[in-house]
């Protein structure tokens, strides 16, 4: 295994602390004027996805943890299990729910997501940003009803909801951004 000072940190490099894999979100080089410097970091728990703050010395050592992204694309979902289709070996991988994360809801059938896993053991999944989807359901627009900054509800066909401008109908595809659900505009 690799070994990392925190004096080497950057930002996205992950570690194992404790038995547990962390990735530095922000860190700092602080040098006082009177005693050690030190590296302050913000760190997340990539599986948890809890953020913790911790100062260290620069000379720490950890072992480098090595996260495996692999992609898969989604197949289907049976009960609280969803099934990707590894692109390689065409084997199906079953992850729970609580694996997915928010932005899931925005993914189709057949869409390639980067499944996480770290010694074997998936914790993640990381999906794409944009999704361009049919709106499924929505009032009407009104003609002539042209304000920019107005925004009314409307479903995806993934059955996700999201906000979208008033000229926006059933039927229209649009881009997603899927880490904030918010509308980018008419798909092209």
């Amino acid at each position: 295994m690799a070994t990392i000072t925190a004096g080497e940190f950057r930002n996205g490099k992950t570690f194992e602390m404790d038995g547990k894999v962390m990735q530095v979100i922000e860190f700092q080089h602080v040098k006082p004027g009177k005693g050690a410097a030190f590296v302050r970091t913000k760190m997340k728990n990539v599986v948890t996805g809890g953020v913790t703050e911790t100062s260290f010395n620069p000379t720490a050592k950890f072992e480098e943890a090595f996260i495996e992204r692999k992609d898969m694309a989604y197949s289907y979902a049976d009960g609280d299990l969803y099934y990707f289709m590894d692109q390689e070996t065409f084997d199906m991988v079953p992850l729970g729910k609580d694996t997915l994360g928010d932005a899931f809801r925005f993914i189709t059938e057949n869409t390639v997501c980067k499944v996480l896993s770290y010694k074997g053991s998936v914790f993640g999944l990381e999906c794409p940003n944009f999704m361009d989807l049919t709106i499924t359901d929505t009032e009407p627009g009104l003609a002539g009803n042209t304000a920019t900054n107005t925004l009314k509800p409307a479903t995806v066909e993934t059955g996700a909801e999201v906000k979208v401008p008033l000229f926006i109908n059933e039927g229209d595809k649009v881009t997603i951004d899927t880490r904030t659900g918010e509308y980018l505009g008419r798909a092209k």
